[in-house]
């Protein structure tokens, strides 16, 4: 039960750091993040998750390449996702 409660703190502080801190962090980055073609969105999204790593006691990332592996399955889940459940205009 422990797993399934810190899974779901990991997904509440994660939701909540993307709502607050991400904007502010794209806002700042505008510049390289447009030069990047938007892939350095991947990093801020690797950053966001080192941060929940920092606040979360029971949830640990090992290094900066997994939390950017992490960012990058996280972005394909989220397309697929965001995908499937649009409406589909003929």
């Amino acid at each position: 039960m422990d797993g399934y409660l810190n899974a779901l703190i990991v997904a509440i502080v994660l939701t909540i750091a993307n709502w607050t801190v991400k904007p502010i962090l794209i806002l700042f980055t505008i510049p390289l993040t447009v030069a990047t073609l938007g892939l350095f969105l991947l990093v801020i999204n690797a950053i966001i998750i080192l941060l929940v790593d920092w606040l979360v006691p029971g949830f640990r990332v090992a290094s900066f390449w997994w939390a950017l592996a992490f960012s990058v399955i996280l972005t394909l889940i989220n397309w697929f996702f965001s995908d499937i459940t649009k409406e589909k205009n003929d």
